[in-house]
C-alpha cells in the first residue's frame, strides 16, 4: 500500500475525484482518502508517478 500527503482535499467532491482520477488507471486499485488527515492510500498496480500524476491532474498538491 502506497500513501501520500495530499493538500487541498476538503469535501466529497474532492475524494470522489481523487479515487475516480487513480482508479481510471487502475480500475482495480483501492483507494482510501482521509480528508481530515489529507491522506491518500492506495493498493493496485501503479506506480508512485503515475498515482501521482493522476492527483495532480485534479488539481491537488501532493507532498
Amino acid at each position: 500500500m502506497q500513501t501520500f500527503n495530499v493538500k487541498g482535499m476538503t469535501c466529497e467532491h474532492c475524494r470522489r475525484a481523487v479515487i475516480q482520477a487513480i482508479q481510471s488507471r487502475d480500475s482495480d486499485a483501492r483507494v482510501d482518502v482521509d480528508l481530515e488527515a489529507g491522506v491518500v492510500q492506495v493498493e493496485g498496480g501503479l506506480d508512485e508517478a503515475a498515482i501521482r500524476e493522476a492527483i495532480e491532474e485534479e488539481g491537488y498538491q501532493v507532498q
